[in-house]
């Protein structure tokens, strides 16, 4: 009786460790995810190296800090410098979520017939991010991006001052999970669904109060560009 008690804890004791270290090596092959968390200033990451360093750092947490993390983010031109591309930032593909399922095998795909969905729009830990079905919802994700992944043209702010202000000003904004208030491509755009906007108790659009308003949590996305 005590041998089989010592056989089936030894078994127990190796499922546990194989599971362990399968997932593991799921997460070190992990190339994209949501982020679990955003800023404490809402759009404002710091600019686009603020927003790479924090995708970095998560990726680091779950155990895939050895590869270049991105923000997908777009940024208008300005100061001179021209305007920077989502797309251009994230590295050739193919990018899988922590679970091992791929997303998207290049960037024509992604912003194509994608596989990104609630269900494989993972954060680095491997979990789901609200919806809009659930309370708080939290899919819009921080963009600044057209639908082909390309800084918006023209005069509005769609970036929060490039992703440097949580006041006055506006981010655009995509649902991961592919969900809004109509059945339109908008609503079911995963980058470019609609623009932030300042909340009903008057907090401007870039802050986390605004996001968090129209169903949001300042979350973006994070590729791996190697």
């Amino acid at each position: 009786m005590k041998t089989v008690t010592r056989l089936s804890l030894a078994a127990a004791v190796a499922l546990a460790v194989g599971s362990c270290g399968g997932m593991q090596s799921q997460q070190s092959g992990m190339s994209f995810f949501v982020t679990s968390a955003g800023s404490a200033k809402g759009a404002d990451l710091g600019g686009l190296e603020g927003a790479d360093r924090h995708c970095q750092s998560l990726a680091k947490a779950a155990g895939s800090g050895g590869r270049n993390w991105r923000a997908y983010l777009s940024a208008s031109a300005s100061g001179g410098y021209p305007p920077v591309n989502a797309r251009d930032r994230i590295g050739r593909g193919p990018w899988q979520n922590a679970k091992g399922v791929v997303i998207a095998s290049n960037v024509d795909q992604l912003h194509g017939a994608n596989n990104l969905t609630k269900e494989t729009a993972l954060n680095e830990r491997g979990g789901m991010v609200n919806g809009r079905t659930e309370k708080p919802n939290m899919h819009d994700m921080l963009t600044g991006s057209t639908r082909d992944g390309r800084a918006i043209t023209g005069g509005e702010d769609t970036t929060c001052s490039n992703w440097t202000t949580s006041g006055a000003g506006a981010a655009m904004l995509g649902h991961h999970d592919r969900q809004g208030l109509r059945d339109d491509d908008a609503s079911k755009s995963w980058n470019s669904s609609h623009l932030s906007r300042p909340s009903k108790e008057g907090a401007p659009g870039c802050s986390q109060a605004a996001l968090q308003g129209t169903g949001g949590n300042g979350l973006f996305y994070c590729f791996a560009a190697n």
